[in-house]
């Protein structure tokens, strides 16, 4: 299992990154594409997440980070 970033309410302020212990915390790599406000957003490489949960506890966005892997509402 792997914690999902909801690219749609991910608001970019990239907390989540620093404290990710694996570094599978990334920016989108298509840097042209904003998320519905407008913003960039991260995602989480699955291969790489431990399930520890520190980007979860690190986030200020309510539900910007979900407990549990849902690839369709993360952009890479």
């Amino acid at each position: 299992m792997s914690y999902t970033i909801v690219s749609d309410v991910c608001e970019a302020k990239a907390d989540c990154i620093p404290v990710c212990p694996v570094d599978c915390i990334h920016w989108i790599k298509d840097k042209a594409w904003k998320n519905v406000k407008g913003l960039e957003s991260t995602y989480i490489d699955n291969e790489t997440c431990i399930d520890c949960g520190a980007c979860l506890a690190a986030c200020p966005v309510e539900g910007a980070i979900l407990d549990e892997w849902k690839p369709e509402l993360q952009k890479l």
